[in-house]
């Protein structure tokens, strides 16, 4: 072993192994932030998921076509905005100008008292 391998490292190379393992460190840690932040959204999606199927909306009227009442997550009529309570969904069927969709069948819920 010669004397330069068994040398106590000076300051300055102490302090850049230092700073080394700093941005290593620095590096993981924006790392985890970044899978925090897509597990937040995707949590925010889910719950935004699960409140719209818990509401209703309708679809104005179009032309000679009556208007229609869908599911919260209805994807023939795509909004994020409008949603209705369950006993106004329930006085939209009564009316007679008023349908409901063919396809999520949102009377289903409403008329078996769930």
């Amino acid at each position: 072993m010669s004397e330069s391998d068994s040398r106590e490292p000076t300051p300055l190379e102490k302090n850049r192994a230092l700073l080394e393992w700093l941005e290593y460190q620095e590096g993981q840690v924006k790392a985890r932030i970044r899978e925090l932040e897509v597990q937040e959204e995707q949590e925010r999606r889910r719950r935004a998921a699960a409140h719209a199927a818990q509401r209703w909306k309708i679809q104005p009227q179009r032309s000679n076509a009556t208007a229609l009442l869908h599911r919260g997550d209805c994807t023939l009529y795509p909004t994020d905005a409008g949603y209705i309570s369950r006993e106004d969904a329930m006085v939209a069927l009564a009316e007679p100008d008023i349908s409901p969709c063919e396809i999520c069948r949102p009377d289903t819920g409403l008329t078996h008292g769930q």
